[in-house]
């Protein structure tokens, strides 16, 4: 048996040394069975990749992986499965936030018959502004996307190896991998723990990527946003049909002498911006079609000569 860790890196220069310290310490002294660590580097432009060939040539168990750029957490994660060899394969983060000793319990969840396992917080040494819109978050894809999300949400999971095909086979671009996986509907176990603040580094998940998840699981898991569009359509229909009707009962009853310019120019304005919300709700669905049609790959790899001794490949 085989487990594949599979750790996306993204500005962790200083966290992969005591990352690997701890992942030997906590995981790779205890087991009896083999494994591998699958470090993806996301377009770092600090020291990550120099520190993942050092970690590579300390442990030959190490493979290391460096995209062109910066692809996203969801391309840098499916990039480590497509490389992964193991018979299950484990997304960690390389944070330190969450306690390694999971591993091993997720692993022995797996081997007792779950395809997926899901390690769920159910607490979080964070600020309240962290807290806040991730719960709020998690409360919106339970409500409109997926019904499955666990209250507070899950980081770190294992993939059986059937699992990790079908991801493949999915080849979805703009999307999240949480979501897939729960959309497959695999059997699921689900570890709890408790989330630690982060003590090394500063996190680079800024709130132009936590907007960018949030339309993402939104445009591809829900047709919420189609719902409310269709909504307000009628309801401005509606509600432009009614004042049709008052305003003509008024003026064929010789209570309007004169047009109103400032009604006209309210009704003008909000027919404008329903037209424009209109069309941009439209055009995230058109633009995730058109990036689906141009087939291009949602990752790069440029380097992984400290694993294999030169060359470079494109998946």
């Amino acid at each position: 048996m085989k487990v594949s860790i599979i750790i996306p890196v993204y500005f962790n220069e200083d966290n992969l040394r005591p990352l690997y310290k701890d992942i030997k310490v906590n995981f790779i002294d205890k087991i009896d069975y083999d494994y591998e660590i699958v470090m993806v580097n996301d377009g770092s432009k600090d020291g990550s990749y120099e520190v993942m060939c050092e970690l590579a040539g300390i442990d030959p168990n190490i493979k290391t992986i460096s995209l062109s750029r910066n692809f996203g957490s969801h391309a840098a994660c499916l990039c480590g499965l497509s490389n992964a060899t193991g018979d299950c394969a484990v997304i960690k983060a390389a944070d330190l936030q969450e306690p390694t000793e999971l591993l091993i319990e997720m692993v022995d969840s797996w081997k007792s018959g779950n395809n997926v396992v899901l390690a769920c917080r159910k607490d979080r040494e964070e600020s309240l502004g962290i807290v806040g819109f991730a719960n709020l978050y998690y409360w919106m894809v339970r409500k409109t996307s997926l019904p499955s999300m666990p209250k507070n949400g899950f980081d770190i999971y294992l993939l059986d190896r059937k699992v990790i095909n079908v991801i493949e086979d999915l080849d979805e671009k703009n999307s999240a991998i949480t979501g897939q996986i729960l959309w497959s509907g695999f059997r699921t176990g689900v570890i709890y723990y408790t989330r630690k603040a982060r003590k090394i580094g500063k996190s680079k998940w800024t709130l132009r990527k936590k907007i960018r998840l949030v339309s993402d699981t939104l445009f591809s898991f829900s047709t919420v946003p189609i719902r409310a569009l269709e909504i307000v359509g009628v309801l401005s229909f509606v509600v432009g049909v009614i004042w049709a009707i008052v305003v003509l009962i008024a003026k064929l009853g010789g209570n309007i002498p004169v047009s109103g310019f400032t009604t006209l120019f309210i009704f003008n304005l909000l027919s404008f911006g329903i037209t424009m919300l209109s069309m941009g709700i439209l055009g995230e669905y058109l633009w995730r079609t058109f990036d689906a049609s141009r087939n291009r790959p949602p990752y790069i790899i440029e380097d992984d000569m400290c694993t294999k001794g030169g060359g470079s490949d494109e998946a």
